[in-house]
């Protein structure tokens, strides 16, 4: 019997768990518990649902909320449902797939399955003809990896697509940690015109990771099945033997990995770069991915920064710079990737026996200096895509690499071998912004004190107080979305990307970030995780009421969950007075004053700071002097 958590019920309901828990407190004929632990508790599905529709609380369960209830309470555990599911859906998809079940008969198709299989496989057809199996798919998978998400590391898509734009153009592909496909399928995004010519290999030590990563890549219907090679195996602990060099290599490795094979693998013919320190586990891997390419072929790596400068991999960082394996190091903006505090790097790779280079050295990018996200903006992935590419395929091509202070620069080999052999690119880099010249302090002094005036100048006046009796009506941004006012969508899923636009309420629901409207100069930018959208529908809502009301400290705090250390707002509990449009207008005219006010306060800031570290550099460098 399917069974469904606290977290089920109020996804059945559209409301929050605490109102589940309530429910539980409240009514003695709530249904029991049939399993799970005391502190998370398992129910039927079906006593739930009965429950509910007799409280007049069951509200309508989209399609594939359904579906993935199913999944999630399935008894064998939500992956080997998932992997069934993913099964079944690529069954579907084949041509003829759907008719030839039909002709076999319902007990034939489902092989003497149940009848709440049978419903379940409806409901899951249903889905693949509403969405599309490669979509059906994607968004159960997605589901699943929000259920658990201390279980994965995922590769965040504008990550992913990063490393396969530097590691393209390539017709073989491989991924030595594939997880559940995330490179791989950026491979696939990045292939000219999705060349169907393109295979791919992944090599994943989970069983069901690899299992559903390769259902992920064979629904996505290009390449065809037989270009989809997923191996069950241990990358490190499986000497590639006579396996055939591939175009690309694009890794995400386990990082601080102790159990990796070091005294096993102390002969390996891999390391021809030196043996690995134990605690290097993310140098096995690059000279892993080496070993498994063709001469010439590219290597793309998602490393902690610590393996730029830790003294005990000095030596192998060496000889990756003298045999010209290493080409260039990309430290990107604390929270790219997770482990989100850390500004991770990218090590782009080139297998001896390409095209030599021109001459000796490295290219060096530091996309945090100029690409960060600012308060409630994220990422700007776009920008920050355009700076390290342009920057590659100029070095690639052979051609002069413009200078740029703080945020790239190619250095010689030679220069980099000392005693450290330390690749951080902040390192190596000139500051970014230093306006330690007259004229430079001059130009920061001159904009700070217009921003200021301009900080003055918008600067709101608190508005009459209103009356004692005054109470809004609240509403929820679910019950919005119900009623067609306002369309959800959330950053980040597979299927189709979710891409903004002007009017837009972008809110993210981890951190601190708030909510924002979307202006003109950022419509048509993908939204990522941990973000939400909200659309609204133009003749029911204003954008800037909207926006306001979600930014209330008590609306955050009322909608928000502690199930662990870090809280994550529910953005469906965040509540909204009921206006009419007329009567938001004035509101949301305001908190736009408020939010021009706020980006005006930023700025002076970020030009003071630039001010004044110009100032300590001019007078420590000697073009300056003390006043008077």
């Amino acid at each position: 019997m399917p069974e469904v958590t606290a977290a089920g019920i109020a996804r059945l309901a559209g409301v929050g768990r605490a109102a589940v828990s309530n429910w539980r407190r409240r009514y003695p004929h709530f249904p029991r518990p049939v399993g799970g632990t005391e502190t998370s508790p398992t129910f039927a599905l079906a006593e739930v649902e009965a429950w509910l529709r007799a409280q007049g609380k069951l509200a309508e369960v989209p399609l594939r909320e359904r579906v993935w209830q199913r999944v999630e309470a399935d008894p064998d555990g939500a992956a080997e449902a998932l992997a069934r599911a993913g099964e079944h859906l690529l069954r579907h998809a084949r041509p003829g797939g759907r008719a030839r079940d039909a002709a076999r008969g319902p007990a034939a198709a489902q092989g003497g399955a149940t009848a709440e299989e049978t419903g379940a496989t409806r409901e899951l057809d249903a889905l693949a003809e509403e969405s599309g199996a490669a979509d059906a798919f994607a968004f159960l998978l997605a589901r699943h990896f929000d259920a658990n998400p201390r279980a994965h590391t995922l590769t965040p898509p504008p990550v992913a697509d990063l490393m396969a734009a530097l590691g393209g153009p390539a017709t073989t592909v491989l991924d030595p940690a594939c997880g559940s496909g995330e490179l791989l399928a950026a491979a696939l995004r990045a292939a000219p015109g999705a060349d169907p010519a393109v295979e791919l290999y992944g090599q994943e030590n989970d069983p069901v990771l690899a299992r559903l990563a390769a259902l992920r890549l064979t629904l996505c219907g290009t390449p065809p099945p037989s270009a989809v090679h997923i191996r069950d195996e241990d990358a490190l602990r499986t000497p590639p033997g006579e396996a055939p060099g591939v175009d690309a290599v694009l890794c995400h490795p386990p990082f601080n990995e102790r159990n990796w094979g070091h005294d096993e693998l102390v002969y390996d013919p891999r390391w021809e770069y030196g043996l690995p320190a134990r605690t290097e586990s993310e140098l096995a891997w690059v000279q892993h991915a080496l070993a498994r390419l063709r001469p010439g072929g590219t290597a793309v790596l998602l490393m902690p920064p610590a393996a730029a400068s830790r003294r005990t991999g000095r030596r192998v960082r060496a000889a990756l710079l003298r045999r010209g394996a290493l080409r260039a190091v990309v430290a990107l903006p604390a929270g790219a990737a997770p482990p989100h505090s850390l500004p991770l790097h990218l090590w782009v790779l080139r297998a001896p026996g390409g095209p030599a280079a021109a001459d000796a050295r490295l290219l060096l990018v530091d996309a945090g200096t100029r690409h960060r996200a600012g308060g409630r903006e994220p990422l700007p992935w776009d920008e920050l895509h355009a700076t390290v590419r342009t920057a590659w395929r100029a070095f690639d091509a052979g051609r002069p690499v413009p200078e740029e202070p703080g945020v790239c620069g190619t250095r010689s080999v030679i220069d980099l071998l000392d005693d450290d052999v330390d690749l951080a690119p902040a390192r190596h880099l000139p500051p970014a912004g230093a306006a330690a010249d007259a004229q430079g302090l001059a130009e920061v002094g001159g904009e700070l004190e217009r921003t200021l005036r301009r900080t003055l100048e918008l600067a709101p006046a608190p508005g009459p107080v209103p009356d004692a009796g005054t109470r809004w009506t609240l509403t929820t941004v679910g019950e919005l979305a119900r009623g067609g006012a306002v369309e959800v969508r959330a950053g980040g899923a597979e299927g189709e990307p979710v891409v903004t636009r002007e009017g837009d309420v972008v809110i993210p629901v981890q951190g601190r970030g708030a909510a924002f409207v979307v202006e003109p100069d950022r419509a048509g930018q993908t939204l990522a995780k941990p973000l939400y959208l909200l659309r609204p529908e133009p003749a029911a809502l204003d954008p800037w009421f909207l926006a306001g009301f979600l930014r209330s400290s008590a609306n955050t705090r009322q909608a928000s969950s502690y199930a662990s250390t870090a809280s994550r707002l529910d953005v469906r509990r965040l509540r909204v007075p009921r206006l009419p449009l007329e009567a938001q207008r004035p509101y949301g005219e305001h908190f736009r004053r408020l939010a021009a006010f706020e980006t005006a306060l930023r700025l002076a800031g970020e030009l003071g700071e630039r001010l004044v570290q110009g100032l300590y550099d001019a007078l420590a460098e000697g073009t300056a002097q003390p006043p008077g």
